[in-house]
Order: C-alpha cells, then sequence, then structure tokens
C-alpha cells in the first residue's frame, strides 16, 4: 500500500464517517479558493496545518513528503506569472506585477492542497467508493473504481518485485540495460495486468456476480458535535479573514 493509504487506515479519525472528514476538508479547500491570498489563505493554511498535526494525528514528516509533490505543481504554476510574454520590454520581461499575482497563486494552492491531504490522510479509499453508491453514483462506476483500487496495489507490488530481480541480474549497469530493463518491466506489467483481470473476472462469476460489488463498511455515524465544530471553524475562517483584511494592507 501507498504511505498515505497506510496513514489513513491507520489514522485517529478512521472510525468517522467519510461525510464528517469531506465537510472539513473539502471546506477548508473551498475557503483556501474563495477568500483572499491574504490573509485568507494563510489562515486556512495554519488551521489545516493545526488540524492534521493536532486532533487528526498526520506525522509532521509523512505529511511533508505527500505534500511536497503537489507543492511542486503549485510552485511551477506560479513561475509563469513572472513573467509577461511581448510588449514594449522585449519578447520574455519581468511582469511588474508577476510577484504578486505569484503569491497569491502559491499561496491559494497550497493551502487548497491541504484541505485535500487533511480527506486523504484521514479517510481510506476503500471506505469512500462503496459509499458512493449510496449517495446516487452509478453501481457500475463504483465497481469500476473500488476493483481498479484494490488492482493497482497488486500490480505495484508485481512492479517492485520484477525490479528487485531485474537489479539482482545486474539490468541497471548500463544505459542500454537499463533502457532494455524497463521494457522488459513494461511489458511484464501489462501481461500480468490482463492476467490479473481475466483472473478477477473469473472469480466473480464463480461466486455469483451479478453486477454489483458488496462489500461490508464499518459502523459509522454522522457526529453532530464534530459537524457543529467544522462549521464554527469554516465561520470563523471567513469572518476572520474579512475583519484583518480591512486592517492589514
Amino acid at each position: 500500500m501507498l504511505p498515505i493509504d497506510v496513514a489513513a487506515h491507520g489514522s485517529r479519525w478512521r472510525r468517522r464517517h467519510p461525510a464528517e472528514k469531506a465537510l472539513l476538508g473539502f471546506g477548508l479547500t473551498l475557503c483556501a479558493v474563495c477568500l483572499p491570498p491574504w490573509p485568507g489563505a494563510v489562515l486556512v493554511a495554519a488551521a489545516t496545518l493545526s488540524v492534521l498535526l493536532g486532533p487528526a494525528g498526520v506525522p509532521g514528516r509523512q505529511l511533508w513528503r505527500a505534500f511536497r509533490i503537489p507543492l511542486g505543481f503549485c510552485v511551477t504554476g506560479a513561475v509563469p506569472l513572472l513573467f509577461a510574454v511581448g510588449g514594449p520590454d522585449g519578447p520574455v520581461a519581468w511582469a511588474p506585477d508577476g510577484p504578486v499575482h505569484a503569491g497569491e497563486l502559491l499561496l491559494r494552492t497550497a493551502s487548497a492542497s491541504l484541505g485535500v491531504l487533511l480527506f486523504a490522510f484521514t479517510t481510506p479509499v476503500s471506505d469512500v467508493l462503496p459509499r458512493l453508491a449510496r449517495a446516487g453514483v452509478p453501481a457500475p462506476v463504483v465497481d469500476v473504481a473500488l476493483v481498479m483500487y484494490r488492482i493497482v496495489f497488486l500490480l505495484l507490488d508485481a512492479q517492485a518485485k520484477v525490479r528487485q530481480a531485474q537489479a539482482a541480474r545486474l539490468g541497471a549497469t548500463t544505459r542500454a540495460a537499463v533502457w532494455r530493463s524497463l521494457a522488459g518491466l513494461g511489458a511484464t506489467s501489462f501481461v500480468r495486468a490482463f492476467d490479473r483481470a481475466q483472473r478477477l473476472q473469473t472469480g466473480l462469476a464463480g461466486r455469483g456476480y451479478d453486477g454489483t460489488l458488496r462489500v461490508l463498511l464499518p459502523e459509522a455515524s454522522v457526529s453532530r458535535p464534530f459537524l457543529a465544530a467544522t462549521g464554527g471553524l469554516l465561520a470563523g475562517l471567513v469572518a476572520l479573514t474579512l475583519v484583518l483584511e480591512r486592517f492589514l494592507p
């Protein structure tokens, strides 16, 4: 399993209803997108980090390892705003308001990413997908997503074993050997994916598959105090942002 999935299955909030965590995580993401970057996005990021490292109990090192990838995309998207293409200053020049716009975009996207990570670190995918059918999502769509989610880890494990075998056979000593190993890895993964799919179809047919995968879900009830605390946090962030916006430059 991926580290973020392991953290989600061992989270303190593992037994909470996914709707509660979705309201909190995506509510913070929505505030980060809609509120002014300064001071709104900063307040949202601080609140999200406090929840992640505090009540949610996410280790800081794991959070950084997961956050640095979307942070890299955020930085990559903000860098082009520093430049202006065309105009009197030449084909490429510094944009007059480029640093301001780049900083605002970076604040928005980084804080919004933290909100999504809050949901991901506390809610396993296996708890969310079966409940989507109850929410109105077509059952075949949910079944395909659930099967793909489960088979991905099998393929990742198979790829790791193939790469380990290739390294033991000196498959990464030269550049040509590396390319041959990559080609062999891709071919092996392709064949094993079809083999897994065929065996899965045979197993489902033998168990009387009628078009719907029925799985057991852990019992979870929606906590009204948690929803009230979430609503208070989001309302407080909005109110504090509107107040500070008047006094901060």
